[in-house]
């Protein structure tokens, strides 16, 4: 379900003027981010970690535990360096989808931490 989730994303992503940077970007020891976009309205680099369950999402941003987020931010903060962006405003979104046999809802959740 993770690469479908993705897929979503991304395509949600591209229709609401983001631009899309990288996809599953590893570092190291830290891990992966899901999305990383460009927010073509604010300039913004966003950070998109992207949660789907079969059931509801109104959980979605708390499934970031703390551990994640401190993981996010190490991920983002060596992207930044690394692409020479270390200047330019970020931000952390999740975007938490439910797909089910008869709908897929999404929902966007801006700064989420």
């Amino acid at each position: 379900m993770g690469k479908e989730s993705e897929k979503i994303a991304c395509e949600y992503l591209k229709k609401n003027k983001f631009k899309i940077l990288n996809q599953n970007w590893r570092s190291g020891r830290f891990g992966e981010i899901d999305l990383i976009v460009e927010d073509i309205n604010t300039k913004e680099i966003v950070f998109v970690e992207v949660k789907s369950r079969k059931s509801s999402i109104s959980d979605a941003k708390e499934l970031v535990t703390q551990e994640k987020q401190t993981k996010l931010y190490k991920l983002a903060k060596s992207y930044l360096y690394l692409n020479k962006k270390h200047d330019l405003p970020c931000r952390f979104d999740v975007i938490a989808i439910k797909i089910n046999d008869k709908e897929i809802e999404l929902e966007h959740i801006k700064n989420a931490f």
